[in-house]
C-alpha cells in the first residue's frame, strides 16, 4: 500500500531528503506499534523494510524492550520449576 502524507515544510528537516525521511517516518511507526503491540517483531522489521538487528538497535536506542515478559510471569515459571526439581 502507499499512503501520501502531507508535512509542513517548516517541520522537515534542512534540506529535505524525502527517501530519508519516509525510512525515518516507517521506522519510527514501526517503532510505535510494535511498542503498543500492534506489531510483531517480524512484522515490524518488515513494515519498517529493516532487518533484525537494525531494527534492535532502535528499540534500544529508543529504550523500547524488545522482550516483553512480565516479572509475575517468570517468578510464577520459577515456582513451577522449584516444586518439579526440589534442591
Amino acid at each position: 500500500m502507499q499512503l501520501t502524507l502531507d508535512i509542513p515544510d517548516h517541520c522537515l528537516p534542512l534540506p529535505p531528503d524525502k527517501n530519508a525521511l519516509a525510512r525515518q517516518l516507517k521506522l519510527y511507526s514501526a517503532l510505535l506499534l510494535f511498542q503498543s503491540g500492534q506489531l510483531s517483531r517480524g512484522a515490524a522489521c518488515e513494515f519498517a523494510d529493516v532487518d533484525i538487528y537494525t531494527f534492535f538497535a532502535a528499540c534500544r536506542k529508543h529504550q523500547i524492550p524488545v522482550i516483553n515478559i512480565d516479572v509475575d510471569e517468570i517468578e510464577a515459571d520459577l515456582l513451577r520449576f522449584e516444586r518439579r526439581h526440589p534442591a
